[in-house]
C-alpha cells in the first residue's frame, strides 16, 4: 500500500506571525487600507526580532494580503481585486447615470443580504448606534436633509453588524464610489418634495426589522429602500437630467 501521509513540518515563527495577521485581515479587524503596526512595534508585541517580522510581512506581501509603501509603512490590501475601483469612481464623480444604476443594482444584492444577516447577528450596541443615526437624520431633516456621511455610516454599520468578514471587505473595497453614489442620490432626492420623509421612514423600518430580529423583513425593507433609489436613477437616465 502506497502511503499518502506526509511528514509533519514545524512552522517557522515568521509563518505563525503571518498567520495571525492573516486572521485579523480575514475577520475584518484589520481593514483594507489600514496601516499595519511598524516592524519595531510588531517585534515588541510578538517578542521576536525585526528580521523575523520583516520575513512575515514579505510573505504576506507576496500573497497579496499587504502592500509596502516605500518610507510609508505597510498597508492591508483588499481581498478583492481593486483594479476597477478608480475608473468607476471617476465615472461616478462625473455623475454617469448608467454606472450609478449599475452600482445601485450591485448594492441591492450586497446590502439586502447585509440587512438579513444583521437582523440575526447585530449586537445591542450596534442596534442602539443605528437608532442614534436615525435620530440624527430626523433632526437634520428639519433643515431639508441629512449629511451624506450620516447616511453612509448607517449603511456601513449595517454591513459591519453582519459580523461577516467577506461582506465587510466587499463594502470597504467599493466604499469610495459607494459614498459618491449616496451623495448623488441624496442631492437628487432633496430637490423633490416629500422624499425626505419617505427616506427617513425607510431607514427607520430597516432598523426596526433588525432590532426585532426578523431577517426577511429587514432584507425586504432594505430592498424597498434601494429599489426607490434605483427607480430614481432610471428616471433620471430616461430624462437625461444628469
Amino acid at each position: 500500500m502506497t502511503t499518502v501521509f506526509k511528514p509533519i513540518r514545524q512552522k517557522k515563527v515568521s509563518e505563525e506571525i503571518a498567520d495571525q495577521i492573516k486572521s485579523l485581515i480575514a475577520s475584518g479587524e484589520l481593514a483594507p487600507g489600514e496601516r499595519i503596526p511598524s516592524e519595531r512595534d510588531l517585534a515588541a508585541t510578538f517578542g521576536v526580532s525585526r528580521p523575523t517580522v520583516r520575513e512575515a510581512l514579505l510573505a504576506l506581501e507576496m500573497m497579496g494580503f499587504v502592500e509596502a509603501h516605500q518610507g510609508g509603512g505597510t498597508y492591508v490590501c483588499s481581498l478583492t481585486d481593486p483594479s476597477a475601483v478608480d475608473p468607476l469612481t471617476s465615472l461616478l464623480r462625473e455623475k454617469s447615470p448608467r454606472v450609478m444604476q449599475a452600482l445601485i443594482e450591485a448594492r441591492m444584492g450586497l446590502e439586502s443580504w447585509s440587512a438579513f444577516l444583521a437582523a440575526k447577528n447585530a449586537t445591542d450596541e450596534e442596534i442602539s448606534a443605528l437608532r442614534d443615526l436615525c435620530q440624527t437624520m430626523k433632526e437634520q431633516a428639519k433643515d431639508g436633509g441629512w449629511d451624506v456621511d450620516i447616511d453612509a455610516r448607517f449603511h456601513v454599520l449595517i454591513t459591519k453588524s453582519t459580523h461577516n468578514a467577506l461582506q465587510i471587505h466587499m463594502l470597504n473595497t467599493i466604499y469610495d464610489f459607494f459614498h459618491t453614489s449616496i451623495m448623488v442620490a441624496l442631492t437628487e432626492f432633496w430637490k423633490r418634495e416629500g422624499y425626505t420623509e419617505l427616506l427617513l421612514e425607510q431607514h427607520m423600518d430597516i432598523v426596526d426589522a433588525i432590532a426585532t430580529r426578523v431577517p426577511q423583513r429587514a432584507r425586504d425593507a432594505m430592498m424597498a429602500h434601494l429599489q426607490l433609489v434605483e427607480a430614481k436613477m432610471s428616471l433620471l437616465l430616461e430624462q437625461g437630467e444628469f
